[in-house]
């Protein structure tokens, strides 16, 4: 490295660390929002699938399901046509959204701890927080990215466990298989199962 790039990064790195933390500080807002507003709505139900219905919009406004059915489908979305990709992303976000709240009781409190988030690429800020829920603790960290012009969830890892990881490996299976309508029929049968 010469002189003049070694001097320009130097110079440079106080900017490019303040917007780092300044996107960084913005996808913890988001986060933090994400989570005030989920957690209210679940404060105020008396059932799972009220819990579930009442906070699909909550978390449609911070969550890209498009971008993790994608991720969780991985290198066959190409080969989806529009419609397969947009009833595959509805399907998907159904069951993410039902699963997950069928892991919650009504009118039990849960509390989330944020650590320090990181920004391990540009554009991408992990945020880890411990919860606590029914007197057990788990390791929850949320990965945020910049998608339509803001910081949303991109996925979730829990325990050290990748949610879009653990659906890619059924998901790509059912792709190699049978391709986008097979995926489309597993996604269907998965949501149609009684919760």
């Amino acid at each position: 490295m010469n002189r003049r790039s070694l001097l320009a990064l130097i110079v440079s790195a106080p900017i490019l660390l303040g917007q780092a933390s300044a996107s960084t500080a913005e996808a913890q807002a988001r986060l933090k929002t994400a989570v005030d507003e989920v957690l209210s709505v679940s404060n105020r139900v008396s059932s799972r699938s009220a819990l579930a219905e009442s906070a699909r919009p909550v978390l449609q406004k911070h969550i890209s399901f498009e971008t993790m059915t994608r991720r969780a489908v991985g290198v066959g979305w190409r080969q989806f046509s529009a419609a397969q990709q947009q009833k595959a992303t509805q399907l998907f976000t159904t069951l993410v959204i039902r699963t997950y709240s069928n892991k919650f009781t009504p009118g039990e409190k849960a509390a989330v701890d944020f650590q320090t988030a990181q920004a391990p690429a540009a554009g991408r800020v992990d945020v880890p927080t411990t919860l606590v829920y029914k007197g057990s603790r788990y390791s929850v960290t949320y990965r945020m990215e910049q998608v339509g012009g803001g910081w949303r969830i991109v996925d979730v890892v829990i325990e050290g466990v990748s949610m879009v990881a653990n659906y890619r490996t059924q998901l790509d299976s059912t792709f190699k298989k049978g391709g986008a309508a097979a995926v489309i029929t597993s996604l269907e049968q998965s949501v149609s199962r009684p919760q």
